[in-house]
Formats: C-alpha cells, sequence, structure tokens
C-alpha cells in the first residue's frame, strides 16, 4: 500500500486529527465515502443519452400564439 507501514500510518491519522478535530472526523469520512461511491459509479455506468425529441417548427407557433392569447386576457 505506496510502502507506508503503520507506523507511518499511524503519524498520518494524528497529524488529521489535530487539524480537523476528532468532532468532524466522521463527517469527513462520510464525504470522502459518498466521493468515491459516485465516482465508481459514473465509471461503470454508460453515458446517458438525450432522447428528448424536438419541437417541430409548426409546434412552437402554436405555443407562441397560445401564450399571447393567454397574455391578453
Amino acid at each position: 500500500m505506496f510502502g507506508l507501514g503503520m507506523q507511518e500510518l499511524i503519524v498520518i491519522l494524528i497529524i488529521v486529527l489535530v487539524l480537523f478535530g476528532a468532532s468532524r472526523l466522521p463527517q469527513i469520512g462520510e464525504g470522502v465515502g459518498k466521493a468515491i461511491r459516485n465516482f465508481k459509479k459514473s465509471m461503470s455506468e454508460p453515458e446517458e443519452i438525450d432522447v428528448t425529441p424536438k419541437k417541430t417548427v409548426s409546434e412552437e407557433k402554436k405555443e407562441k400564439k397560445e401564450e399571447e392569447n393567454s397574455s391578453k386576457s
């Protein structure tokens, strides 16, 4: 694991504990866990494709007329 022994990991944990405090460690761990989970999920899922049908010119004209009629009322 990156050539880190148990002593180095303990020193890193103590430094993190001093910097962030014991009360924030669970929040930091949760945030890191969610980030890793979302990253793995995004790597395994296929790209999303937008399949929304495009409006035709006649549909846009109808909507525009309806908006004009409703604003006049």
